[in-house]
Formats: structure tokens, C-alpha cells, sequence
């Protein structure tokens, strides 16, 4: 076991853990963030996206000694559901949830890619997404809410 300090959704969060530990399980079991989901387990489906310094990362392989400085930020640290962020809302007004799993992984993915291109194309909110699994068949919604979160 060590202790690591983490900023994590602007806080500082100190946990005791193995180094090994993927920052999936620190977040879920440690912090009670429950925004990122156990997916596959290998970096595969995209259930488990948080950012680290602003780039959308895999949680479920990423050891928490590999963070260092990082700041993580987790599906609760974009907004509330009193003052949703953008792209939360957006996938509210769009209802572009169904059963909801992999929906973490599609906002945070989509968050981080209209960090870098205020106005994306529908090519590159599709290209962007294309590693993110989702079994419903809400893509088109999805994208939509992607969309009118850029046009916000």
C-alpha cells in the first residue's frame, strides 16, 4: 500500500492503495465517484473515460502511479444536475440515453473533443466516438447532442 495525493474533479483527494490499483477502481471504490463505469476491464468500450490534464483516457488500465500530477476529472466534475455542463445537457435535451452505460464514456469523449474543436463536423464527432462502445443504437442522438452542445 502507499498514499497518493490525486486532484480529482479540482480537489485534492489523498487514498491509500496499492500503485498498481487502476484508477477505475480508486475513483468507484475509494472516492465514490460513480460516473465511470467498469466496461470491459482492457481499455476497450470507453465506459470508464475520465480526463487527465484535459485528454480523455481510460481509467480501467491506467495505475494510479502512473497519474503523478495529474488532474482527473471525473463525469461529476463537468457539472450537477442542478447546472449540468453543456454537453451534459445536451445529451439531456437529445435524450440520448437508453439504457445509460456507456454514456459516461460518449460525454466524456465528447467533452474533451470540443475542448480542442469548438465546431466539430459530424466526421469528426463520429470519428471521435468510434471507440466507444454503445449496444443501444442511440448514436444518431448521441452525435446530435454533440451537435447542439457546439452550438451552445
Amino acid at each position: 500500500m502507499a498514499t497518493f495525493t490525486l486532484r480529482v474533479n479540482g480537489e485534492a483527494r489523498t487514498v491509500d492503495v496499492d500503485p498498481d490499483t487502476p484508477l477505475l477502481y480508486v475513483l468507484r471504490d475509494n472516492l465514490a465517484l460513480k460516473g465511470p463505469r467498469f466496461g470491459c476491464g482492457l481499455a476497450q468500450c470507453g465506459a470508464c473515460t475520465v480526463h487527465v490534464n484535459g485528454e480523455a483516457v481510460r481509467s480501467c488500465v491506467l495505475p494510479i502511479e502512473a497519474l503523478k500530477d495529474g488532474a482527473v476529472t471525473t463525469l461529476e466534475g463537468l457539472g450537477t444536475s442542478a447546472k449540468p455542463a453543456k454537453i451534459q445537457q445536451a445529451f439531456i435535451d437529445e435524450q440520448a440515453a437508453q439504457c445509460g452505460y456507456c454514456i459516461n464514456g460518449m460525454i466524456m469523449t465528447s467533452a474533451a473533443l470540443l475542448e480542442k474543436n469548438k465546431t466539430p463536423s459530424e466526421s469528426d464527432i463520429r470519428a471521435a466516438l468510434a471507440d466507444n462502445l454503445c449496444r443501444c443504437g442511440t448514436h444518431k442522438r448521441i452525435v446530435a447532442a454533440v451537435k447542439r452542445a457546439a452550438a451552445a
